[in-house]
Order: C-alpha cells, then sequence, then structure tokens
C-alpha cells in the first residue's frame, strides 16, 4: 500500500477521504471571507477608507468620507470590522462603507 494516511467518511459528501483533506476542507468552511465595498478581500491589519460620512453613535463624532482606518482586525462576521480611531473606543465598522487601500 503506497498511501499510510488514514481515510475518514464525510457525513456532508458521502465519500471516504483522507483525514488531512477533511481538515482542510472543514478550515475552510469555517473561514469567514470579508469583502468591502467594491469586492477586495479584507484580512487582519489591512488599512481601509471609508466612502461616506458615517456618524458614530455614542461617540458624538463624524467620521468623514476619505477617513484612513489602520490595521482592522476582522471579527468572524462577513460584515463587521472591529477597528481603533483615536478618541473613539470599541469602534466597529460595517465592510460595505470601507474600501481597501
Amino acid at each position: 500500500m503506497a498511501d499510510d494516511e488514514d481515510y475518514v467518511y464525510d457525513e456532508e459528501s458521502g465519500e471516504w477521504m483522507p483525514a488531512s483533506e477533511l481538515a482542510a476542507k472543514q478550515a475552510a468552511a469555517n473561514t469567514v471571507e470579508v469583502r468591502d465595498s467594491v469586492g477586495n478581500v479584507l484580512a487582519d491589519g489591512d488599512s481601509v477608507t471609508l466612502i461616506k460620512d458615517l456618524t458614530v453613535k455614542g461617540a458624538g463624532q463624524t467620521l468623514k468620507r476619505g477617513t484612513v482606518i489602520p490595521a482592522i482586525r476582522l471579527t468572524g462576521d462577513e460584515q463587521e470590522i472591529d477597528c481603533k480611531y483615536p478618541g473613539i473606543k470599541g469602534l466597529v465598522l460595517r465592510a460595505e462603507f470601507v474600501r481597501k487601500r
């Protein structure tokens, strides 16, 4: 036998497959792909630019169009981006209002 890898049964597809292939398939299914307003894929650490003026609830402040937000973090939700901005704690932006730099 040339292949010593363990095979496991994938309930979803109804097929036997190598354990490493099933693990990779499950890891890909658990990752969320976050896209900005024009369809670019965002990742942790990316810088984004606002595409419209946004009023920040609770901060009494408006972030203007063109404002650069550095070093974003993905939250696991495909539309929410966690970020830091001076004077605003716990800022969460929607991906539809940003564009990757």
